[in-house]
């Protein structure tokens, strides 16, 4: 005979019980004992916690010291529901660490110098007085992201978080492996501008991207309204959105009819292979007929516009660039058009996500995907 799981009152009395027994308990210890997920223990403890008999502390609970008995940790009766200013957001009770009342959420961002700057800035304004940001700065090596990850979620002197926001790699076995860590957290996990699956049965984690392929198809339909015919892609060898940027360029060229007869990846701006990468698409352009490139990233598009000048190639009249992430596109000779992701969006949408999840443990899991937009400037021409 199956045994019947306990009610919400007997499970929270057992809970309460465990604690006293041992003085102080972690989530994963009472998680064993009670039969139930991490998920549901940490509810349990944000109700105990709010009504004053217990005390929250970094991976689970303890009894209050004395003096603060039931509603006394606050001062104030009890901790009422919360909502967030700038989203809109119910936070959940007792989501807190230390004396900070709201949930602590773990940044972690490839980069803190491009792109990624104005993710966090979307995240801090949407976290505002809803959550409490850390931000580390990883790479784009699989070990150092875990290195920071496990860091925050550390038991031993972490800051206690209470969930992650993260732009893991993608690809390879090292990946995948991240992927299946991050699933099997006792805290939920937020990606931003990646997709990934873990756990036994492969289930999407949650995400909120940019639909890189949309935008990068834009920019070619752009392109094809200029009349160009024959035209180029050049995209980053070392980006996780370089697949989706070239496929989606190559399916609206496909629809529209225009030849791609460049498609090169080339190293980042700063490797050494650079400059060799730049003389050959320059090269093939003139050799093929290219009128119009699209170039992942700004960078990148702003040195092979300088590139272009010095061997008397003027833009946009012999060579149309348009640059994909639009971080610096603006501030070139002439000013690029550019494909701009909502990256400010992504990073507000993430911490949304993670806050509406810690509210509710049990809601759908959300893949949001989100659109680029085209600005138009010079270097497309009129």
């Amino acid at each position: 005979m199956t045994q019947e799981a306990p009610l919400p009152s007997e499970r929270r009395a057992r809970l309460i019980a465990r604690v006293r027994e041992t003085g102080s308990a972690r989530v994963s210890d009472l998680s064993r004992v009670l039969g139930v997920t991490p998920v549901t223990v940490r509810r349990d403890l944000a109700l105990l916690v709010a009504e004053g008999t217990l005390e929250k502390v970094h991976g689970g609970a303890r009894i209050p010291a004395r003096g603060t008995g039931a509603n006394g940790g606050s001062g104030s009766g009890g901790l009422g529901a919360r909502t967030g200013a700038s989203t809109g957001v119910p936070l959940p009770e007792g989501m807190f660490t230390g004396d900070d009342e709201r949930p602590t959420i773990g940044m972690v961002v490839p980069s803190l110098d491009y792109y990624w700057p104005e993710v966090i800035r979307g995240a801090r304004a949407a976290a505002h007085d809803t959550a409490r940001l850390i931000l580390r700065g990883g790479s784009y090596d699989v070990d150092q992201i875990r290195h920071q990850l496990a860091a925050l979620v550390s038991d031993d002197g972490g800051p206690g978080v209470d969930g992650l926001l993260v732009a893991p790699p993608v690809d390879g076995p090292d990946a995948t492996d991240l992927a299946d860590w991050l699933a099997g957290l006792d805290l939920p996990v937020v990606l931003m501008e990646r997709r990934l699956v873990g756990g036994p049965y492969r289930e999407p984690l949650e995400s909120v991207a940019t639909d890189h392929a949309l935008g990068s198809g834009t920019a070619a339909r752009h392109i094809a309204e200029r009349g160009h015919k024959r035209v180029g892609l050049v995209t980053s060898r070392t980006s996780p959105h370089s697949a989706a940027v070239r496929r989606g360029f190559l399916a609206a060229a496909a629809d529209l009819e225009f030849d791609v007869v460049l498609d090169l990846e080339t190293a980042p701006l700063a490797g050494a292979e650079w400059a060799t990468d730049a003389a050959t698409v320059l090269d093939e352009c003139t050799e093929t007929g290219v009128t119009a490139v699209l170039v992942h990233s700004d960078r990148e598009a702003i040195s092979l516009v300088e590139l272009a000048r010095e061997r008397g190639m003027r833009v946009p009249a012999d060579l149309a660039v348009v640059a994909y992430d639009d971080e610096v596109a603006a501030l070139a000779d002439p000013p690029l058009t550019a494909v701009s992701p909502p990256k400010a969006a992504i990073g507000a949408g993430a911490v949304e996500l993670l806050t509406r999840r810690l509210a509710d443990a049990d809601r759908p899991v959300h893949r949001i995907e989100l659109s680029s937009r085209l600005i138009v400037r010079a270097s497309s021409g009129d």
